[in-house]
């Protein structure tokens, strides 16, 4: 008996980070398309070479991206946008990734409730011709590689449509995608590809039973072609649309077995004899070990339902760094219960194989004593447990109610303006750090250096206008590292890069024990900068669930309690800025819609834990103090009770790419506090006009009493340059002060 084993997806930024060194040489006009080309192909093989040595049955490719895969079956499939259809080849690939010459970018968003970034499609007619020369191009140089072995994989239409930005009629939307899917169904069976992976994981979402007769026709017309197709699920259960999904005329169903409740669903109803059942068993969006008693417990569970199954990661995996092996300096009770992408494939090929009837006892018995071991080592504090025994409803509130703090806060000009708090890493600041860890440097010269960039970062504040300055993040690698390199609990990978966006690479942290502050984080630093100016500088915390969303957390207690714990040390970094003298502070929450769970009968759980845990980091400041909090690429509507729940004094928001949609969303509900507008896009180059950053504005004063509203680009500036930074923020104070002159006139 042989059980089959499979991949969908594969980390794309290369072992080395080599496609992000390639991008940002080519965008510097350091190099040129075809040395491009060339590194992505060579990650690419790499790929493929590392799934084929493990053993895989089935490799997905195709996944691999120069920025973004939607945005590339977006091109493959001819929905490109007015604006850019003047470009062509890779000049239009990145005006529509970045923005170029005035012109924005698409609007940017988490894909489903993860940290990578996706470019939402805007679908309106009429369409350009369909291309997938690149795709099949690729399928070519996987099937010399890997032969049958060779799966592709492709995004589903329905998910393509929902995740889109839709201007024309949904019916019809479809109708024109599933020509396009044909022709290119029919071309990958033309090449003899034994199967098709066709992604489809907006299926998991609540509202999917909405879509029934949508997916029926869809899956029912592509299904003709005569080319098996793999349909994969994953970030969460198929809910409500099981038994439907489960008679769409497809060969294969993957599902996942690491969220939600599948199992119940395939125990409830069965899977189909028709059908190879796709097991998800191996988490694909964590990096612990698996642990065998609990796998083999639900792999023995689906074995009663079906065998005609295969085993795979519960979706792609790039969510993981590549290799835990390269981990070298963390402590070996830790590493030994860690599993990268390298390792998950592995562990997919021990699970097969074991249920083909294998005896992996020896195996299975090294990694019970692993855990056991880490067990032993996971730190446990005493003194943040009773902490959190005996909290409160009082220690999650603030003194007073916005409407009585907001008098007793620093006064300002109207149209404040500010900036979100990083700004532009160089490579010296870069260098900085890296001297510093090789002891080139004393801590004293690194802090000497960093207080120099702060300086000079406070300097330009003050000639730009801005009202309320920050300083500017030098010492950070990375807004959830940093602070998490300053709290127990917390480990560090060396090699531990995943993709958040393009060329933007992130290592997450790992939680492994009790988090709690040993000592002050963000003081000195605060004080160096507020010495510098007689204008009020921003105290800059990392919010507690972008701590949790943004790491990779522990998976014997729950994430709540790990938030509140984190909410515990923020809290006291709150109660030591202020006594540093800080009037504002900006506890960041980027990531707080990131976390919501799929399904919207688990949103208030979640909300209910997530809201409480920045509540209790903002709790102890005093009513004087102004709190401020950001959140970018995530809609608001849906939960803007939760978001006023908050109590933050001011929410600064992403609101450039999403044409204003997310500022609505907010007036619509009538919320009440401060917003901080974001008025230019900071992951583009371009360079925003004045006139740009008025219009923006205008949009804000149609919706928001004048009082209610500050300026600020839309994130963090830390991967701009400063000749991009500079200009961006001086129009943007003039634009500001435009828009004074004509409210005061209007007044007069």
């Amino acid at each position: 008996m042989t059980i089959q084993t499979a991949t969908l997806g594969y980390p794309r930024i290369g072992k080395n980070r080599e496609i992000k060194k390639a991008l940002e040489a080519f965008w510097s006009g350091k190099s040129d398309p075809e040395t491009l080309l060339q590194t992505v192909r060579a990650v690419e093989l790499a790929n493929w070479q590392t799934q084929l040595e493990a053993g895989i049955d089935r490799i997905g490719i195709g996944d691999m991206s120069l920025y973004d895969p939607v945005l590339d079956w977006s091109l493959r499939l001819g929905i490109i946008p007015e604006r850019y259809q003047s470009f062509t080849g890779l000049e239009q690939y990145f005006a529509m990734a970045r923005g170029k010459d005035g012109i924005p970018a698409m609007e940017m968003t988490k894909w489903f409730d993860t940290n990578y970034h996706y470019l939402v499609p805007e679908i309106t007619q009429p369409w350009q011709p369909a291309d997938f020369g690149d795709f099949l191009e690729t399928v070519h140089r996987a099937q010399a590689v890997l032969g049958d072995r060779a799966v592709p994989i492709v995004l589903g239409p329905l998910t393509l449509l929902r995740l889109s930005r839709l201007e024309m009629n949904l019916e019809q939307a479809v109708s024109d995608l599933r020509d396009r899917y044909l022709v290119l169904l029919g071309e990958l069976k033309d090449l003899g590809m034994v199967e098709v992976q066709i992604h489809e994981p907006a299926l998991v979402l609540g509202d999917t039973n909405n879509f029934k007769e949508l997916y029926q026709s869809t899956f029912e017309a592509l299904s003709r072609v005569g080319l098996p197709i793999h349909l994969v699920t994953y970030f969460d259960d198929l809910g409500a649309a099981y038994p439907w999904v489960m008679a769409l005329p497809v060969a294969g169903i993957s599902l996942d077995f690491t969220r939600g409740h599948n199992l119940a669903l395939l125990q409830q109803h069965g899977f189909p004899a028709d059908k190879q059942l796709g097991v998800g068993i191996v988490d694909a969006r964590n990096i612990w070990k698996i642990r065998p008693d609990s796998v083999l417990s639900t792999l023995e569970a689906i074995q009663k339902t079906t065998t005609n199954l295969r085993v795979q990661p519960s979706a792609s995996l790039q969510f993981v760094p590549y290799d835990a092996t390269r981990e070298t300096k963390l402590p070996e009770p830790l590493r030994h219960v860690l599993s990268f992408a390298e390792q998950k494939l592995a562990e997919i090929k021990l699970l097969s194989q074991t249920l083909a009837g294998a005896d992996p006892s020896d195996t299975l018995a090294v990694i019970q004593t692993q855990w056991q071991a880490f067990a032993q080592f996971s730190p446990v504090n005493p003194a943040v447990q009773a902490r959190l025994r005996h909290l409160t409803v009082h220690d999650l509130e603030r003194a007073l109610p916005y409407e009585q703090r907001k008098p007793l806060q620093p006064a300002l000009p109207p149209f404040p303006t500010t900036t979100i708090g990083s700004f532009p890493q160089t490579s010296e600041v870069r260098q900085l750090r890296v001297k510093l860890k090789r002891g080139e440097i004393t801590q004293a010269e690194y802090e000497a250096a960093i207080d120099a960039e702060i300086a000079k970062c406070i300097q330009f504040q003050e000639e730009a206008g801005l009202d309320v300055l920050v300083h500017g993040e030098f010492e950070r690698t990375d807004m959830v590292e940093f602070f998490g390199q300053q709290l127990s609990g917390f480990a560090f990978t060396e090699q531990g890069w995943v993709q958040s966006y393009g060329s933007r690479c992130v290592r997450p942290p790992i939680i492994y024990g009790d988090v709690a502050r040993t000592q002050p984080v963000t003081i000195r630093e605060f004080k160096v900068a507020q010495s510098l100016t007689d204008k009020i500088v921003k105290g800059m915390l990392t919010g507690p669930v972008t701590m949790i969303n943004w790491s990779f957390t522990r998976t014997d207690i729950p994430r709540s309690e790990q938030a509140m714990q984190i909410a515990l040390a923020l809290r006291d970094e709150v109660a030591d800025l202020e006594a540093a003298g800080a009037k504002m502070i900006q506890i960041d929450e980027p990531a707080l819609r990131e976390g919501l769970p799929l399904k919207p009968e688990r949103w208030n759980q979640y909300l209910s834990w997530a809201v409480n845990a920045f509540r209790l980091a903002a709790g102890v400041a005093k009513p004087e103090t102004q709190i401020h909090t950001h959140m970018c690429y995530s809609e608001f509507g849906d939960i803007i009770e939760h978001i006023e729940r908050l109590d933050a004094d001011v929410l600064s928001i992403e609101n450039s790419r999403s044409n204003n949609e997310t500022l609505f969303e907010i007036t619509d509900a009538g919320y009440k506090h401060q917003v901080g507008n974001g008025v230019y896009d900071v992951h583009s180059p371009a360079v925003p006009s004045v006139e740009q950053m008025v219009q923006q504005l205008k949009a804000g004063i149609a919706n928001l009493p004048s009082e209610q509203i500050w300026v600020n680009p839309d994130c963090g500036l830390k991967t701009r340059r400063w000749e991009e930074v500079i200009p961006s923020l001086k129009n943007m104070v003039e634009a500001a002060k435009i828009i004074r002159e004509e409210a005061n006139a209007t007044h007069e």
